[in-house]
């Protein structure tokens, strides 16, 4: 090749250098951005993480402090003004027996006062049971819910289909699994429009299961519902509990919220 030749190629060698390097740092600074861009996503993943942890770390502290004060609650309403109802009680009953056949007048509203001492009584029992079950203590959690599920049915007129082995279970999964199957109850009372309930306890493969299921009018699980706290509040507990929670339903499908905790070695049935 003479020198007219290269001479005469220079400028288009030139031109293709340029381009090749121009190519070459174009990608380099398309990979440079990606870089960045996956470095900021993993940042923020990581603290996407951070901020869930914290935030569940929170909703359950929230639920035992809440639990922590309607025990507190419980024990004074049953052990205060329980005791206060009951001796007014006994002071009506005996003013009244001292007034036997000498002033009916006064007999008639001493007996609509015990009435209403008896009712206020009852009254009471019936919120401090709701506040802290002292069943789930001294009877166990397959007789609490038995007593729960025939108290929904006696107030709703819905059928409920029970089937509840003994489990071995911590006090705080027990109460979890009280609080889970009272919250769903209540759900099924406000939304759900259900003639039949099924309430499950037993375990398989060391792990306890808990489901409730009704016939209802069900929803759609993508939509945003009504009010999610309730299923919010449940997800919490089972987590804060080592267990897993399902959601299971559909337009004229019912709903189906299954359950499974981890057993207690510990515990007994």
């Amino acid at each position: 090749m003479d020198v007219a030749t290269v001479v005469k190629h220079r400028p288009s060698l030139l031109a293709q250098f340029m381009y090749l390097w121009q190519t070459f740092a174009l990608k380099e600074q398309q990979r440079e951005q990606q870089r960045l861009v996956q470095a900021e996503r993993d940042r923020l993943e990581i603290e996407v993480a951070h901020r869930t942890a914290q935030l569940s770390e929170l909703a359950h502290h929230l639920q035992t402090a809440r639990e922590d004060e309607r025990k507190r609650l419980a024990r004074d309403l049953h052990d205060e003004l329980g005791a206060l109802l009951t001796s007014a009680k006994l002071d009506a009953a005996r003013i009244k027996s001292r007034l036997a056949g000498t002033a009916p007048e006064a007999l008639e509203r001493l007996t609509h006062l015990v009435g209403t001492l008896n009712s206020s009584i009852a009254l009471g029992r019936r919120i401090v049971e709701d506040l802290r079950p002292s069943t789930l203590s001294h009877l166990g959690l397959v007789a609490t819910l038995e007593i729960l599920a025939r108290e929904f049915a006696e107030q709703s007129g819905a059928e409920v289909h029970c089937v509840l082995a003994p489990v071995k279970l911590e006090a705080t999964a027990e109460l979890a699994v009280y609080r889970l199957v009272q919250e769903a109850i209540t759900n099924i009372t406000k939304y759900a429009n259900a003639s039949h309930v099924w309430v499950s306890l037993a375990t398989r493969d060391g792990r306890v299961e808990v489901s409730v299921r009704d016939d209802g009018v069900g929803f759609d699980t993508a939509a945003k519902p009504r009010s999610a706290y309730g299923l919010v509040g449940m997800r919490v507990r089972v987590k804060a509990e080592g267990g897993t929670f399902a959601l299971v339903s559909a337009p004229g499908q019912g709903t189906l919220i299954q359950v499974k905790l981890p057993e207690s070695t510990l515990a007994t049935a």
